[in-house]
Protein backbone atom coordinates (compact mmCIF):
# COMPACT_ATOMS: atom_id res chain seq x y z
CA UNK A 1 0.00 0.00 0.00
CA UNK A 2 2.71 2.55 0.63
CA UNK A 3 4.18 1.62 -2.25
CA UNK A 4 1.11 2.58 -4.43
CA UNK A 5 0.77 5.66 -2.08
CA UNK A 6 4.54 6.91 -3.07
CA UNK A 7 3.75 6.09 -6.68
CA UNK A 8 0.67 8.09 -6.99
CA UNK A 9 2.04 10.99 -5.37
CA UNK A 10 4.89 10.73 -7.61
CA UNK A 11 2.54 10.88 -10.74
CA UNK A 12 0.45 13.63 -9.28
CA UNK A 13 3.67 15.69 -8.97
CA UNK A 14 4.50 15.27 -12.20
CA UNK A 15 0.78 15.81 -13.56
CA UNK A 16 1.25 19.22 -11.58
CA UNK A 17 4.48 19.98 -13.03
CA UNK A 18 3.42 19.38 -16.96
CA UNK A 19 0.37 21.64 -16.31
CA UNK A 20 2.65 24.68 -15.28
CA UNK A 21 4.71 23.79 -17.61
CA UNK A 22 1.69 24.38 -20.52
CA UNK A 23 0.94 27.12 -18.72
CA UNK A 24 4.24 28.71 -18.94
CA UNK A 25 4.28 27.93 -22.42
CA UNK A 26 0.72 30.26 -22.77
CA UNK A 27 2.36 33.14 -20.94
CA UNK A 28 5.21 33.50 -23.68
CA UNK A 29 2.60 33.06 -26.49
CA UNK A 30 -0.34 35.22 -25.72
CA UNK A 31 -1.65 35.23 -29.77
CA UNK A 32 -2.78 31.56 -28.58
CA UNK A 33 -1.06 27.98 -29.11
CA UNK A 34 -2.60 24.57 -30.40
CA UNK A 35 -2.15 21.38 -28.66
CA UNK A 36 -0.42 20.02 -31.38
CA UNK A 37 2.16 23.23 -31.27
CA UNK A 38 2.65 22.73 -27.20
CA UNK A 39 2.83 19.21 -27.30
CA UNK A 40 5.29 19.98 -29.62
CA UNK A 41 7.43 22.79 -27.52
CA UNK A 42 7.35 20.01 -24.42
CA UNK A 43 7.51 17.15 -25.82
CA UNK A 44 4.99 15.69 -24.50
CA UNK A 45 2.58 13.25 -26.38
CA UNK A 46 -0.74 14.85 -27.69
CA UNK A 47 -2.98 12.74 -25.97
CA UNK A 48 -0.62 13.60 -22.44
CA UNK A 49 -1.51 17.45 -23.33
CA UNK A 50 -5.27 17.26 -24.14
CA UNK A 51 -6.13 15.40 -20.84
CA UNK A 52 -4.16 18.45 -19.43
CA UNK A 53 -5.61 21.35 -21.16
CA UNK A 54 -9.29 19.70 -20.79
CA UNK A 55 -8.90 20.31 -16.91
CA UNK A 56 -7.14 23.25 -17.32
CA UNK A 57 -10.09 24.57 -19.60
CA UNK A 58 -12.98 23.08 -16.75
CA UNK A 59 -11.09 25.83 -13.80
CA UNK A 60 -10.79 27.89 -16.36
CA UNK A 61 -7.22 28.59 -16.19
CA UNK A 62 -6.82 28.03 -20.15
CA UNK A 63 -9.62 29.47 -22.41
CA UNK A 64 -9.59 28.97 -26.66
CA UNK A 65 -8.69 32.66 -28.44
CA UNK A 66 -11.83 33.95 -30.23
CA UNK A 67 -9.06 35.51 -32.69
CA UNK A 68 -6.88 32.62 -33.38
CA UNK A 69 -8.52 29.77 -32.01
CA UNK A 70 -5.64 28.38 -30.26
CA UNK A 71 -5.22 28.40 -26.24
CA UNK A 72 -4.40 31.29 -24.09
CA UNK A 73 -4.06 31.52 -20.53
CA UNK A 74 -7.78 31.85 -18.88
CA UNK A 75 -9.67 34.55 -16.43
CA UNK A 76 -9.36 31.94 -13.35
CA UNK A 77 -5.58 32.71 -13.71
CA UNK A 78 -5.57 36.46 -13.81
CA UNK A 79 -7.49 36.48 -10.52
CA UNK A 80 -5.06 34.39 -9.07
CA UNK A 81 -2.09 36.60 -10.50
CA UNK A 82 -3.89 39.18 -9.06
CA UNK A 83 -4.13 38.18 -5.85
CA UNK A 84 -1.32 37.09 -5.79
CA UNK A 85 -0.08 40.75 -6.90
CA UNK A 86 -1.73 42.11 -3.69
CA UNK A 87 -0.14 39.52 -1.59
CA UNK A 88 3.31 40.92 -2.93
CA UNK A 89 2.31 44.56 -1.73
CA UNK A 90 1.38 43.22 1.43
CA UNK A 91 4.49 41.44 1.98
CA UNK A 92 6.79 44.35 0.97
CA UNK A 93 5.19 47.05 2.83
CA UNK A 94 7.00 46.56 5.62
CA UNK A 95 10.52 46.55 3.70
CA UNK A 96 9.56 49.32 2.03
CA UNK A 97 8.81 51.34 5.00
CA UNK A 98 12.00 50.08 6.51
CA UNK A 99 13.87 51.62 3.64
CA UNK A 100 12.48 54.78 4.32
CA UNK A 101 13.60 54.99 8.06
CA UNK A 102 17.23 53.88 6.78
CA UNK A 103 17.56 56.00 3.72
CA UNK A 104 15.06 58.81 4.54
CA UNK A 105 14.08 58.57 0.91
CA UNK A 106 10.54 57.63 -0.79
CA UNK A 107 10.70 53.31 -1.79
CA UNK A 108 8.53 52.48 -4.62
CA UNK A 109 7.41 49.21 -5.59
CA UNK A 110 6.55 48.08 -9.09
CA UNK A 111 5.93 45.34 -11.64
CA UNK A 112 7.01 44.36 -15.02
CA UNK A 113 3.27 44.66 -17.29
CA UNK A 114 3.74 43.67 -21.23
CA UNK A 115 6.38 46.56 -22.04
CA UNK A 116 6.03 48.79 -18.81
CA UNK A 117 6.87 49.20 -15.36
CA UNK A 118 3.79 49.81 -12.97
CA UNK A 119 3.45 51.22 -9.45
CA UNK A 120 2.01 49.28 -7.08
CA UNK A 121 3.04 50.66 -3.66
CA UNK A 122 5.06 53.72 -2.51
CA UNK A 123 6.16 55.06 0.87
CA UNK A 124 7.17 58.45 1.11
CA UNK A 125 10.23 59.44 2.21
CA UNK A 126 11.10 62.20 4.66
CA UNK A 127 12.57 64.88 3.32
CA UNK A 128 10.75 68.05 2.16
CA UNK A 129 12.34 67.99 -1.10
CA UNK A 130 11.20 64.07 -2.25
CA UNK A 131 9.88 62.40 -5.24
CA UNK A 132 6.29 61.52 -5.72
CA UNK A 133 4.67 59.14 -8.31
CA UNK A 134 1.01 58.22 -8.18
CA UNK A 135 0.34 54.05 -7.66
CA UNK A 136 -1.13 52.93 -10.41
CA UNK A 137 0.69 55.28 -13.10
CA UNK A 138 3.13 53.63 -15.62
CA UNK A 139 6.98 54.06 -16.59
CA UNK A 140 8.88 53.21 -19.30
CA UNK A 141 11.35 50.34 -19.25
CA UNK A 142 14.87 51.52 -21.04
CA UNK A 143 15.03 55.16 -18.93
CA UNK A 144 14.03 54.12 -15.43
CA UNK A 145 15.86 52.18 -12.59
CA UNK A 146 13.35 49.55 -11.90
CA UNK A 147 12.95 48.97 -15.66
CA UNK A 148 16.45 48.37 -16.57
CA UNK A 149 16.23 46.37 -13.26
CA UNK A 150 13.90 44.15 -14.33
CA UNK A 151 15.23 44.03 -18.02
CA UNK A 152 18.10 42.04 -16.33
CA UNK A 153 16.13 39.31 -14.88
CA UNK A 154 15.45 38.27 -18.78
CA UNK A 155 17.74 36.80 -21.05
CA UNK A 156 18.69 39.43 -24.47
CA UNK A 157 16.28 38.06 -26.83
CA UNK A 158 13.23 39.06 -24.24
CA UNK A 159 15.51 42.36 -22.99
CA UNK A 160 15.35 42.96 -27.58
CA UNK A 161 11.67 42.44 -27.98
CA UNK A 162 10.65 44.68 -25.14
CA UNK A 163 12.77 47.30 -25.65
CA UNK A 164 12.39 47.79 -29.54
CA UNK A 165 8.10 48.01 -28.46
CA UNK A 166 8.65 50.42 -26.55
CA UNK A 167 11.32 52.52 -28.95
CA UNK A 168 8.88 51.74 -31.76
CA UNK A 169 5.77 53.21 -30.23
CA UNK A 170 7.35 55.95 -29.25
CA UNK A 171 9.39 56.80 -32.17
CA UNK A 172 12.53 56.39 -30.73
CA UNK A 173 15.47 55.44 -32.52
CA UNK A 174 17.91 54.17 -29.39
CA UNK A 175 21.36 52.82 -29.47
CA UNK A 176 20.52 49.08 -28.09
CA UNK A 177 23.56 47.85 -27.51
CA UNK A 178 24.19 50.91 -25.17
CA UNK A 179 21.21 50.00 -23.41
CA UNK A 180 22.09 46.04 -23.12
CA UNK A 181 25.43 47.41 -22.04
CA UNK A 182 23.52 48.90 -18.36
CA UNK A 183 21.31 45.80 -18.45
CA UNK A 184 24.58 43.71 -18.54
CA UNK A 185 25.66 46.00 -15.37
CA UNK A 186 22.70 45.67 -13.92
CA UNK A 187 23.02 41.97 -13.79
CA UNK A 188 26.42 41.43 -12.56
CA UNK A 189 25.94 44.25 -9.77
CA UNK A 190 22.76 43.11 -8.70
CA UNK A 191 21.35 46.75 -8.75
CA UNK A 192 20.82 49.57 -11.55
CA UNK A 193 20.84 53.16 -12.06
CA UNK A 194 19.01 55.86 -13.36
CA UNK A 195 20.83 58.92 -13.55
CA UNK A 196 18.14 61.48 -14.79
CA UNK A 197 17.62 59.23 -17.77
CA UNK A 198 13.76 59.78 -17.15
CA UNK A 199 13.42 62.86 -15.61
CA UNK A 200 15.66 65.74 -15.01
CA UNK A 201 16.41 66.30 -11.53
CA UNK A 202 15.58 63.15 -10.65
CA UNK A 203 17.74 59.67 -10.15
CA UNK A 204 17.42 56.63 -8.75
CA UNK A 205 18.53 52.86 -7.70
CA UNK A 206 16.40 49.57 -7.82
CA UNK A 207 16.73 45.66 -7.88
CA UNK A 208 14.32 43.49 -9.13
CA UNK A 209 13.14 40.10 -8.02
CA UNK A 210 10.30 37.23 -9.03
CA UNK A 211 7.55 36.18 -6.99
CA UNK A 212 6.54 32.21 -7.07
CA UNK A 213 4.66 33.17 -9.97
CA UNK A 214 7.46 34.07 -11.89
CA UNK A 215 6.20 38.07 -12.08
CA UNK A 216 8.95 40.43 -12.18
CA UNK A 217 8.74 42.85 -9.88
CA UNK A 218 11.12 45.79 -8.44
CA UNK A 219 11.75 47.87 -5.76
CA UNK A 220 13.35 51.23 -6.26
CA UNK A 221 14.62 54.43 -3.98
CA UNK A 222 14.38 58.01 -6.94
CA UNK A 223 16.22 60.75 -4.95
CA UNK A 224 16.27 64.28 -5.88
CA UNK A 225 19.49 64.46 -7.99
CA UNK A 226 21.00 67.33 -5.82
CA UNK A 227 21.73 64.87 -3.02
CA UNK A 228 22.09 61.78 -5.28
CA UNK A 229 25.72 61.41 -4.75
CA UNK A 230 26.47 61.90 -1.18
CA UNK A 231 23.50 59.08 -0.54
CA UNK A 232 24.62 57.04 -3.46
CA UNK A 233 26.49 54.38 -1.59
CA UNK A 234 24.18 53.91 1.34
CA UNK A 235 21.53 53.73 -0.95
CA UNK A 236 23.32 50.48 -2.71
CA UNK A 237 24.33 49.48 -0.05
CA UNK A 238 21.10 49.17 2.14
CA UNK A 239 19.32 47.99 -1.31
CA UNK A 240 21.71 45.04 -1.52
CA UNK A 241 21.03 43.97 1.82
CA UNK A 242 17.38 44.05 1.18
CA UNK A 243 17.36 42.34 -2.11
CA UNK A 244 18.82 39.60 -0.59
CA UNK A 245 16.37 39.64 2.22
CA UNK A 246 13.55 39.87 -0.53
CA UNK A 247 15.02 37.01 -2.63
CA UNK A 248 14.91 34.72 0.93
CA UNK A 249 11.28 35.89 1.27
CA UNK A 250 9.87 35.21 -2.11
CA UNK A 251 11.59 31.73 -1.84
CA UNK A 252 10.38 30.96 1.69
Amino acid sequence: MANTDKGESRSGIQVIARAAAVLRELKGNTSGMSIGQIAERLELPRSTVQRIVGALKEERLVIASSSSGGLRLGPELHALAGAARYDIVELCKPHLSDLVAKTGETADLSVLRDNKMIFLDQVQGSHRLRTVSVVGSTFPLTTTANGIACLSMLDDEQVSKLVHTEWDKEGINGDFEALLARVSRARDNGLSYDREYHSRGVSAIGFAFRDSLNEVYSISVPVPSSRFDELEEHVSNTLRILKIEIEHLMVG
